[in-house]
């Protein structure tokens, strides 16, 4: 006689919850790339694989249950930048990085900004902003970005908006790019930073702000953006977008990233 009730423990709930929300975050991760059909179609087979399974279908169970094996090194290989993404997003969590005393352990050189160069960075970014002068900065944060870094100018110089609004006048052979701070110095112009073209953008927002908002998406680096065509100033993290702020959000925006939470 079957049992009239299923026996259910809280890991089991706790289980599926677990999967769910991975399946979830996978999915938000590959959605509008060609990944998602790859994603239903390895669907597709797994559920054909528990389907002849239970109807014991030793034979095509056996040849299914060798292409799932075989085809974990080939999922690896196609959905390689999505799982990046997916690491990175869990490597760059605010619930890492809230909890200092945890981070600190795994990650040492974290970045503190002083008072002074977020001075020199918000007014740049007013001076920049009043002329119309387009400009891309990124801010290191636990990670130095020595990758980028390594694609532009090496500088390293103290910050000043002086020296900042030099590098992006438009006349300026080192105007194009990123300028990349970190440690309280400029490191270097003219770098390259990753474009995500799936990413999904106002019409308003061009090249510079996809390339900003690409870059916090891939690095826990926060990235301010001036608009060459409207002297808009924005700031992203991770996903999240501020547009046509103040000068004063924008440094109390930064000083709470780099100056309180690290104290």
């Amino acid at each position: 006689m079957m049992p009239l009730f299923i026996s259910i423990r809280f890991f089991d709930i706790l289980d599926i919850l677990l999967v769910a929300f991975l399946l979830y975050q996978l999915y938000m991760l590959i959605k509008g790339t060609v990944a998602i059909n790859i994603f239903v179609g390895i669907l597709m087979i797994v559920f054909l694989w528990w389907v002849v399974k239970m109807l014991n279908m030793s034979l095509l169970s056996t040849i299914l249950g060798s292409v799932i094996g075989a085809g974990a090194i080939a999922i690896i290989i196609v959905f390689q930048q999505e799982i990046r993404k997916f690491l990175l997003m869990l490597g760059t969590s605010d619930i890492l990085h809230k909890n200092y005393h945890f981070q600190k352990y795994f990650n040492k050189s974290y970045t503190v900004y002083t008072n002074k160069t977020l001075k020199q960075i918000v007014r740049a970014c007013s001076n920049m902003s009043k002329t119309k002068t387009g400009a891309l900065i990124v801010l290191a944060n636990y990670s130095e970005l020595q990758s980028f870094i390594q694609s532009g100018d090496y500088i390293d110089a103290v910050v000043s908006n002086r020296l900042l609004e030099t590098i992006f006048f438009k006349n300026t052979p080192m105007h194009d790019g990123a300028v990349v701070i970190a440690h309280n110095r400029i490191k270097a112009s003219r770098c390259v930073l990753p474009v995500d073209d799936t990413i999904q953008l106002p019409a308003n927002l061009g090249l510079r702000h996809r390339a900003a908002i690409s870059m916090t998406m891939e690095t826990d680096a926060i990235v301010i953006t001036v608009s060459e065509e409207t002297g808009k100033i924005s700031y992203f993290k991770g996903s999240n977008i501020k547009t046509d702020v103040t000068n004063e959000a924008l440094f109390a925006f930064l000083i709470k990233e780099f100056m309180i939470n690290k104290n």
